[in-house]
């Protein structure tokens, strides 16, 4: 039994108006999150989407070939269910943010540091209303209170996709006020992940690129498009 893989059943998906956002049914057949709850989707546009993976299948069901799919179940599964708890630890990041922890060499490293970093900061204060204070070294020193107060209020506002979209946004990027400007379109996505790789480029320049790692920085930053995705998606009616 341990071999059995669940296999193509139905002809076509469909999108269908719920009480609740909107459906996608399999011939007919309400599709539901592995923990058996109404797979409900807030928006016709991500419905249309998660149906179209659904489609897409052929033969045995891969659900790696399902990404909307399988982050709307999250957001039901898990997210719904401990929003606040996900909210608080995405907050935290405010306080450690990665364009805050700046090196104290080489000087050409802190130059592109700054250039790349201080316009995001600046931006978040501007928008989010929320001044982050960038520090050298990696010693932790904690940021203003009212400041973290703000971005915490930010994150506990967004409902559970959005929520389980900006996640990834943030746990991938290291980045709280990235994370907000994807959401936010402050700069094209791939820009922004490059932003966040900014150390890890340097490194590579220095001593030469690894592939191991290049491979994986590859498959994070697909998923950190997919989240940007994600998270309009949950937006687009």
């Amino acid at each position: 039994m341990s071999d059995w893989k669940a296999k193509r059943f139905w002809k076509q998906a469909a999108v269908v108006p719920a009480a609740s956002g909107f459906a996608v049914e399999l011939d007919g057949r309400p599709v539901k999150t592995p923990a058996k709850q109404p797979l409900f989707l807030p928006t016709e546009e991500m419905a249309r989407a998660v149906a179209a993976e659904w489609d897409a299948q052929e033969g045995v069901i891969n659900p790696n070939l399902m990404p909307v799919t399988k982050t709307a179940n999250s957001a039901i599964d898990k997210v719904a269910a401990q929003h606040a708890e996900v909210a608080d630890m995405l907050a935290d990041y405010g306080d450690a943010d990665l364009l805050c922890y700046r090196a104290e060499a080489p000087e050409e490293l802190v130059a592109r540091q700054a250039a790349h970093w201080d316009p995001m900061l600046d931006w978040a204060a501007e928008v989010l209303g929320a001044r982050l204070e960038p520090r050298t070294g990696i010693m932790h020193k904690p940021q203003d209170p009212a400041t973290l107060d703000t971005l915490r209020a930010r994150t506990h506002a967004l409902n559970n996709f959005e929520l389980a979209a900006f996640h990834d946004l943030v746990s991938l990027s290291g980045s709280l006020v990235l994370g907000f400007a994807a959401t936010l379109g402050a700069r094209d996505t791939e820009v922004l992940w490059d932003i966040s790789r900014l150390d890890e480029a340097w490194q590579a320049e220095q001593w030469g690129r690894d592939d191991a790692a290049e491979a994986l920085a590859e498959v994070k930053k697909a998923a950190f498009l997919h989240a940007s995705r994600m998270f309009a998606l949950s937006q687009a009616d």
